[in-house]
């Protein structure tokens, strides 16, 4: 019975060249010179085919070659591995971060402990996609880089600058309001997005006050109700503002918060102004910031992404408590449930004002306060980082509680290219889920 080895080896020598005698009889057939055929031949016969042949007939061949495509396979791993972060050699927690979470886990880390969303009434969605936010990036990062206020210290940094703007340059308001001022930062980004419409500012301590100590930014085409002049925007006739500045339509105007109160009591002012269009800067997430939030209060347990788990044993306690080494705003176990290690979230208060007022509640309100936000909800949309910590080296939020960013981890060929390379790392480490909301009543 043939062998496989023997059907092996004849399969081979079919391909094996003829002997020496073999090529002289056909050279003699065919009239030609056998010393000068043989000659000829010899001379297109390679190295590397002599030891090819050599090998296939010694048996060596297929193990070489085994052995050089694990070889080849190792290479490509190694060499990917280091192109696809930048690190920095001289910061020891993003190695260490790097290190905890493997090279290859940074993109699948972000929203790895749930990402709540309030729920649409009808599951609208916004118009831009992934690819209008990279353009936008391309655009937006020369803006940046002229802003007169170039430490914006407590205020918006650079991924809450570029989603107002963009925000704004979308949806091209007729007028835009903001409560909240500080140094006047934000009224320059809505300035950057939309050169000739008003503004309307509302703040409790005017912009140029700021003057006196550095940067500041004051608009010449900007209502101001601030300092002395300040109206809270809940307390605003703006049936009388919306008169003076020729607005019929409601929907056409953008109304931007950046004032620290409790965004549920905003909303319900706005939606009783007739107001559609809403972005809150400080949308915090669950167990941090100074307000109650659409975050913290859209965190429940039928929302995907909601409703953690309060077991002190589980693996969700045990992955939460150690990631508070890594990054500022990890929340652990204890500071989102209740006694009994019941699911709570926002440790049964209503913070508001800066957290200086914090009105006690259930959670059967807190849970109605999310059934009232569906109820108003026609579009919610949350800004992403606009690139992964391994790049822009932040630390003040938590990626596993973040969505993907616009520019993932790995991407640094992507992130110079627009221009975020030349940016100080510091301008990124202001996130806090700004979120776009498009309301009408119920």
């Amino acid at each position: 019975m043939t062998t496989a080895k023997q059907m092996l080896e004849r399969a081979l020598s079919i391909r094996r060249p003829p002997h020496a005698s073999e090529d002289a009889g056909a050279a003699e057939d065919e009239g030609g010179d056998e010393t000068g055929d043989e000659s000829k031949t010899r001379k297109h016969i390679s190295m590397a085919v002599r030891i090819t042949n050599y090998l296939t007939r010694t048996g060596y061949l297929w193990p070489i070659l085994v052995i050089g495509l694990i070889i080849v396979i190792i290479s490509s791993v190694i060499i990917s591995s280091r192109d696809l972060v930048c690190i920095s050699a001289s910061s020891s927690d993003h190695i260490s971060r790097l290190r905890f979470f493997g090279f290859d886990e940074l993109e699948s880390d972000f929203g790895s402990l749930g990402v709540p969303w309030c729920r649409s009434k009808h599951g609208k969605d916004v118009e831009w996609t992934s690819k209008d936010l990279l353009r936008g990036l391309e655009e937006f990062v020369p803006i940046y880089e002229t802003r007169p206020i170039q430490n914006n210290m407590y205020g918006m940094g650079f991924d809450h600058s570029f989603g107002l703007w963009f925000i704004t340059r979308w949806l091209k308001p007729d007028l835009m309001i903001e409560s909240g001022a500080f140094k006047g930062h934000s009224t320059w980004v809505l300035r950057q997005a939309m050169p000739d419409i008003p503004i309307v500012s509302l703040s409790p301590r005017h912009p140029e006050k700021y003057l006196k100590k550095g940067p500041a930014y004051v608009d010449g085409n900007c209502t101001y109700f601030a300092g002395k002049d300040f109206v809270d925007f809940g307390s605003m006739d703006w049936g009388r503002v919306m008169r003076k500045h020729g607005i019929k339509d409601r929907s056409r105007v953008l109304v931007f918060f950046d004032d620290h109160q409790n965004e549920l009591k905003r909303l319900k002012q706005a939606l009783k102004a007739g107001f559609k269009h809403l972005v809150f800067e400080d949308n915090y997430d669950t167990g941090t910031g100074d307000h109650y939030s659409f975050r913290q209060i859209c965190d429940q347990f039928y929302i995907r992404g909601g409703g953690h788990s309060c077991f002190k044993d589980s693996d969700e306690a045990r992955i939460r408590h150690r990631r508070r080494k890594f990054w500022e705003k990890a929340v652990d176990i204890e500071e989102l449930c209740g006694p009994g290690e019941a699911w709570w979230g926002v440790r049964g208060h209503m913070r508001d004002d800066f957290n200086h007022s914090n009105k006690a509640i259930t959670y059967a309100e807190h849970f109605q306060n999310s059934r009232f936000v569906e109820s108003v909800l026609d579009v919610y949309w949350e800004l992403p980082p606009v690139a992964g910590p391994s790049l822009t080296h932040q630390t003040r939020y938590d990626p596993a509680r973040a969505p993907t960013p616009i520019v993932e981890d790995g991407r640094y060929g992507l992130f110079r290219r627009l221009g975020l390379s030349r940016l100080d790392n510091s301008v990124f480490n202001g996130y806090t889920q700004m979120v776009y909301l498009q309301v009408s009543k119920p």
